[in-house]
């Protein structure tokens, strides 16, 4: 049985997985991505145009689709350089003069050879003309006194042959090396089969039997092994529109000289002309096909026609990897790459960069945190806004730790505290369980109605106490955000909506009961939800509206008069907008009274429903320091200038301190776990 293992053993074979998406391979981690792409839509970018932009960059020790780009690139600069067109042209010269040294060779030598015929002989020799199809089409009907010399010229005729055919079927130049004529009556009598069949089907005539019979006649000739006509047509138009883009790519002199040059192919006009025919047929058969193109050529390596075909097919491929890897059309995916192009153009290793890029675009996708808007942009889920307004509250956790020495501790804890007594539980508490009383409860139940408490206890509703907290104050808080054109301007955009992100997420997450408005103001103000904010381009209308943001926030408090109002003001500028009675808005820069005086007014009525307010100014502009110290001390609120950096952290910080229990919140010696939960928050 050993034996017959270890013979199993030595007969394994591995190789690499070819049948798709390696099965052992790590699941996808879209973290690193759904961060930076986070980071692009706060800074104005949608989500799609996001993703693709992470996509282009890729990630730590990730390709990217630009990193496939510049390698494609570099190959498609690579074959232009390396190459020329001239290489048909070369060998046939190459061949036809060395038929003409090996011929006035044999003149020379040859003593018996009449002296008449020897004149003659050099002077058609000496009269060639300076084109190489000249020449060729004159000596067609020289009789050659060297043997070798007429094998030399005979192979410029093979040659040609094979390389006007290679131009269409690709391999065929290989393929007709040393070929016989019967060799060559097939490959004339698969043309002209072509050439029917092609007609037929333009006309609507063919059938599939045709189709079939022409392929169990001429099937060797076609390695492909297309399985339609329609295949056998997009194999051979793609070859002959890059047949074509190579001639178009010669100079005039050049195109002129091999096309009278092709007609000496195989000493036989006739299958230029079958040629010729087919190429139409594909033409009409294909018009989208680049029949037009060309590119230029000026390295040092000649290219015979079918080798250059094959260059401009690689080519083409690589214009068309371009073009996918660019995903800048419409509807475009990761799924448009073609991994078999990629494969021949730039080899395995970047077909599996591409393939690790699709799995990442699909599991961005499929992971619930882009979806489909009914405009059929794609928008950040709920489940996207949570994941990244976590991660800016875990850097302003940081910096709030950072600028108090503060270490994460594991200590659990809320705005209310436990106060040491406990109650029985009723439907609606949240509050934990007092695990002791519970327990002992069920166990003095059981044993006053005489059961045996050895089997095990059996908890009742009745049983359960919770641990009672101190009250715990709800708070109402409005978050004015400036949205003028200043703050685009000025670079406060992004930090601006990663302050609002991070205070959204704290409130929703550890404190469910404050009820948070968001309010942006420019030239007017409006109500936002988080995702409309976080999406929110760079406003470039001027204009600074805080008495309309005021009456916004007056609004939101009034509705929850038991709640604590929490007002407070991001700005980088003083009022210059007010809203009129009528419902317009008056703009003047520099700021009127009027707009000062409607703005201060909202501002005393946010002081008598009570709120607790703070400005957060941003910039060092004097007037603004001047103004918003006097707003704040005529509401006993308080001025924070933040540099942009800390912005986040200034105003959690503001936040925490209005609800804290007291109305204090002392940062230097709260835990992480009292501000953001036990375990560590930032880590769900």
């Amino acid at each position: 049985m050993a034996r017959g293992n270890r013979r199993l053993t030595r007969g394994a074979r591995y190789r690499r997985y070819t049948g798709g998406p390696d099965p052992l391979a790590p699941p996808v981690d879209i973290s690193e991505a759904l961060d930076a792409i986070g980071e692009d839509v706060m800074a104005g970018y949608s989500p799609e145009r996001a993703m693709r932009e992470f996509l282009r960059r890729g990630g730590e020790g990730r390709a990217g689709l630009d990193d496939l780009a510049r390698r494609v690139a570099e190959r498609r600069r690579e074959l232009t350089s390396r190459h020329n067109l001239d290489g048909t042209l070369q060998e046939a010269k190459k061949l036809l003069d060395r038929a003409v040294l090996e011929e006035r060779k044999q003149l020379a030598r040859d003593v018996d050879l009449d002296e008449g015929v020897r004149a003659l002989s050099e002077m058609q020799l000496d009269s060639l003309p300076g084109s190489i199809a000249a020449a060729v089409s004159e000596l067609n009907d020289y009789r050659w006194q060297s043997s070798l010399a007429r094998q030399d010229f005979e192979a410029i005729k093979d040659l040609l042959g094979r390389e006007v055919l290679d131009q269409r079927f690709a391999g065929m130049k290989r393929a007709l090396e040393n070929a016989t004529d019967e060799d060559r009556a097939a490959v004339k009598e698969m043309v002209d089969d072509l050439g029917e069949l092609l007609a037929a089907h333009r006309r609507g005539e063919d059938t599939s039997q045709q189709f079939d019979d022409f392929m169990a006649k001429h099937g060797d000739f076609f390695p492909e092994d297309p399985q339609t006509i329609d295949e056998l047509i997009d194999a051979l138009a793609q070859r002959s529109a890059a047949a074509q883009r190579m001639l178009n790519s010669m100079s005039p002199e050049q195109r002129q000289e091999l096309e009278a040059l092709a007609q000496q192919a195989f000493g036989s006009p006739e299958l230029m002309e079958s040629l010729g025919r087919l190429d139409g047929e594909l033409q009409a058969l294909r018009p989208g096909e680049d029949w037009t193109g060309s590119n230029s050529m000026d390295g040092d390596v000649g290219l015979g026609l079918g080798d250059g075909t094959g260059v401009f097919q690689d080519l083409a491929d690589l214009d068309e990897l371009t073009e996918q890897l660019s995903q800048s059309y419409a509807g475009s995916s990761m799924d448009d790459l073609d991994p078999d192009k990629l494969a021949r153009q730039l080899g395995e290793d970047a077909v599996a960069d591409a393939r690790a890029l699709q799995q990442l675009e699909q599991a961005l996708r499929d992971s619930g945190t882009m979806k489909r808007a009914p405009d059929g942009q794609l928008r950040l889920t709920p489940k996207a806004m949570r994941r990244l307004g976590k991660t800016l509250l875990r850097d302003v956790a940081d910096r709030m730790s950072g600028r108090t020495g503060n270490r994460d501790l594991s200590r659990a804890g809320t705005a209310g505290e436990f106060s040491g007594a406990t109650r029985e539980w009723v439907f609606g508490d949240t509050e934990p369980w007092d695990v002791t009383r519970t327990v002992t409860n069920a166990i003095t139940r059981t044993a006053a109605a005489g059961g045996a408490t050895g089997e095990g206890v059996r908890i009742e509703l009745g049983d359960v106490e919770i641990q009672e907290t101190e009250a715990r104050t709800q708070a109402c808080v409005a978050l004015l955000v400036d949205t003028s054109f200043s703050m685009a301007l000025e670079g406060r955009w992004v930090p601006m909506k990663r302050t609002a992100l991070a205070l959204h997420t704290l409130i929703t997450s550890r404190f469910r009961g404050d009820d948070l408005l968001l309010v942006g103001f420019g030239r007017h103000a409006a109500a936002m939800e988080i995702e409309q904010l976080v999406g929110l381009d760079a406003m470039y209308d001027k204009g600074t509206n805080l008495h309309h943001a005021l009456m916004l926030a007056n609004r939101h408090f009034r509705r929850q008069p038991r709640a604590q109002p929490v007002l407070l003001v991001v700005t980088d500028g003083e009022p210059t907008s007010h809203l009129e009675p009528d419902g317009d808005v008056y703009f003047s820069y520099p700021p009127e009274p009027l707009t000062v005086a409607r703005t201060v007014r909202e501002l005393d009525s946010s002081m008598r429903l009570g709120a607790q307010t703070t400005f957060f100014r941003l910039g060092d502009d004097p007037a603004l320091a001047r103004f918003v110290e006097a707003m704040a001390k005529r509401v006993d609120g308080a001025v924070v200038a933040p540099e942009l950096d800390d912005l986040g952290a200034a105003v959690v910080d503001s936040y925490l301190g209005s609800r804290w229990p007291g109305g204090r919140f002392d940062a230097r010696t709260a835990t992480y776990g009292d501000v953001f939960g036990d375990r560590g928050f930032w880590t769900g």
